[in-house]
């Protein structure tokens, strides 16, 4: 377990990594008819509610959280279209999700809504950014209350 102690920003890195490349890859499934197409079987027409939208926020979202950019908006932004297919897509059918089919947003709720509590971990673009805007703001004036 130390083993893993020392290296849980790591594995979470490669976590959040996987789990943006996976929904990222539903969407482009869906917008763009690739990777086996789309799981309800046809291409949404662009700006359909709630298909298109769902899948770009699927690739935009997925795409983000894969590169640590924005992390926590976007993971938090990917969890709530999670919920929100399941209970209004999934949870009418049946209550359980291995009932209604709806594992996948189950699943890719609580992985994003983890993600977002947890933040990117290592390997983050977004963190080279925040080291350099620092830098950045190093040199400029600083100006005290006194």
């Amino acid at each position: 377990m130390e083993l893993l102690d020392r290296h849980k920003d790591h594995v979470l890195a490669l976590y959040r990594m996987v789990v943006g490349l996976l929904f990222a890859c539903h969407g482009a499934a869906t917008l763009f008819d690739v990777l086996g197409g789309p799981h309800g079987g046809h291409v949404p027409e662009v700006g359909q509610w709630p298909s298109w939208w769902a899948a770009l926020i699927q690739l935009v979202g997925g795409v983000l959280v894969m590169l640590g950019l924005g992390t926590r908006g976007a993971a938090l932004l990917c969890s709530g279209s999670m919920a929100y297919a399941y209970f209004v897509k999934h949870q009418p059918g049946a209550l359980f999700p291995i009932e209604n089919g709806g594992e996948a947003a189950a699943m890719f709720c609580w992985a994003f809504l983890l993600i977002a509590a947890l933040g990117p971990g290592a390997w983050a673009l977004g963190s080279l950014f925040d080291r350099a805007h620092r830098a950045a703001g190093d040199e400029g004036v600083r100006v005290t209350a006194v």
